[in-house]
């Protein structure tokens, strides 16, 4: 028996948000094996005409990524994508300093676009800020976007790519505020510099849409003047300005690491006043949405990164293997994203594949999912329509960062098109179930279709080769509707996909 209760209202009249799908968008950069041995190893059984892993396409077409951002990360602070365009043999191996490995370009661009379009996603591209600028990006959008009759175009044309990417989606650089970064900038020099260059890439394609960067963690020292500073330069020119995070539990303690969402929630309600204060100081009528561009758990590979020697081509680099645990947290940062669905309109899992990814591989061998895959593909596939804001009423917990924290993290989304309601509820309580009881009497003849689950008694359990089910969910969860309530037993420690339908065969 479930020894507390927690209590939910939900309501067709209470909309967030209609939900952008690129919120369910990740990230492949040019690191580690994300790229070679990731989505692109030619001697592979299963690799196609161009050398791309079809298991892998598989894989993600599972999750029904819309976006991919690409290719970098930090990267793209020293890419010359001049490098990875037309004949291979012609193609330069270059010392890339970000990650201290061999480049070797075989996948650049167009090759890039692609697999894009085999694994039924978009590019969010980006451009070099960090030793590159303003020529170098107004010549990448040319290259990608116009037509042809210019000499950009025409060298695509040249290079096999008759009509253009027509890539939606651009970011102006990456971290720049991060001393890391190649080319690190002020919040002042990167303003000026990104302003000028999102003017001349709208000038050649009045249709993109730009993403400026804004800090990268909430932790950042300069956070908060570095946004305020940007927008003020970028404001009347970008669509979107960026948020990064990583969480991870080096002090093993999982109650407080399963609510670092909350700090998640923290950093995007900052960031979008900063937003709005900058619009009220610019008298503007538009509004800045947020790209939480990247976003994951990333510590398990720390030890062994650090232990890599440098200058190898495709080196296991951040290759996080994940844990049970990792997969609540990775849950409620997307109930988190959906909650912010009237602002967060894109989000990119980082990444996708081997490097700090749901999905992995092995070298000439098998494609597997990792434990945060399943809360990822559950939000993408079902989680399409608007985002519903419940009135919940749980039992809360402290910890050592965090406090009131709630038991049941949860929120709804409501596909009026196809006369769903999906719930996704996450149960924090380490020992003991939670029982969840919901008011949807607002949607009339909604029955369960099923009540999927991902729990396990060991919250370190991890998916690997060997054992790549090991974490895996069912649908055996034990959710009715009953007189417009809906009443359900969530499982200690649980993530929880609750499916109902309008006059619905329940399975």
């Amino acid at each position: 028996m479930s020894s507390s209760k927690a209590t939910m209202i939900l309501d067709k009249d209470f909309i967030i948000s209609s939900i952008d799908k690129r919120i369910y968008g990740s990230f492949v950069e040019h690191l580690g094996r994300a790229v070679y041995e990731g989505i692109y190893e030619p001697e592979h059984p299963l690799a196609d005409e161009q050398g791309f892993r079809k298991d892998v396409i598989e894989l993600v077409k599972e999750l029904n990524v819309p976006l991919v951002r690409y290719p970098g990360g930090n990267f793209v602070s020293g890419y010359n994508w001049e490098d990875g365009v037309g004949p291979k043999e012609n193609r330069p191996r270059r010392l890339e300093l970000a990650w201290r490995t061999i480049e070797t370009n075989e996948i650049g661009t167009n090759e890039f676009a692609d697999w894009a379009k085999k694994a039924n996603t978009e590019v969010n591209m980006a451009v070099n800020l960090g030793t590159r600028g303003i020529d170098a990006a107004r010549n990448l959008v040319e290259y990608c976007n116009h037509p042809s009759g210019s000499y950009w175009s025409d060298l695509r044309i040249s290079h096999g790519y008759k009509e253009p990417h027509k890539f939606k989606t651009w970011c102006l650089g990456n971290e720049m505020d991060g001393p890391w970064q190649i080319g690190h900038k002020t919040a002042e020099e990167y303003g000026r510099l990104a302003c000028e260059a999102a003017k001349v890439m709208k000038w050649v394609d009045p249709t993109i849409e730009l993403v400026a960067c804004g800090s990268s963690n909430r932790g950042m020292k300069t956070f908060a003047d570095w946004e305020a500073t940007v927008l003020d330069h970028t404001y009347d020119h970008v669509e979107y300005i960026s948020l990064h995070t990583y969480y991870g539990n080096k002090d093993n303690d999982t109650a407080n690491f399963v609510a670092r969402s909350l700090d998640m929630d923290a950093f995007i309600r900052s960031v979008t006043a900063i937003c709005d204060y900058v619009k009220a100081k610019k008298r503007s009528k538009k509004t800045i949405n947020l790209s939480f561009d990247e976003w994951n758990v990333w510590y398990h590979s720390h030890d062994a990164d650090r232990k890599l020697d440098p200058w190898q081509i495709a080196p296991p680099q951040l290759e996080d293997v994940y844990t049970f645990e990792d997969a609540i947290l990775v849950g409620c940062m997307l109930i988190t994203l959906l909650k912010h669905s009237d602002r967060v309109k894109i989000a990119c899992m980082a990444q996708l594949v081997n490097v700090i990814a749901p999905i992995m591989t092995q070298k000439g061998g098998e494609a597997w999912k990792q434990t945060i895959f399943y809360p990822y593909m559950h939000t993408s596939v079902y989680g399409r329509g608007v985002a519903l804001n419940p009135i919940v009423s749980s039992p809360k917990y402290d910890s050592k960062d965090f406090t009131d924290v709630p038991y049941l993290e949860s929120t709804a989304v409501y596909n009026e098109e196809k006369d769903e309601l999906v719930i996704f509820a996450v149960n924090r309580h380490l020992t003991e179930s939670l029982l969840l009881e919901c008011d949807v009497r607002s949607f009339n003849d909604y029955q369960v279709v099923e009540h999927i689950v991902l729990e396990d008694d060991d919250v370190k359990a991890r998916n690997t080769v060997n054992q790549s089910n090991r974490v895996a969910p069912h649908n055996r969860g034990n959710a009715q509707v009953k007189d417009g309530r809906i009443e359900a037993s969530l499982s200690k420690f649980s993530w929880n996909v609750i499916r109902l339908a309008k006059h619905a065969v329940t399975t």
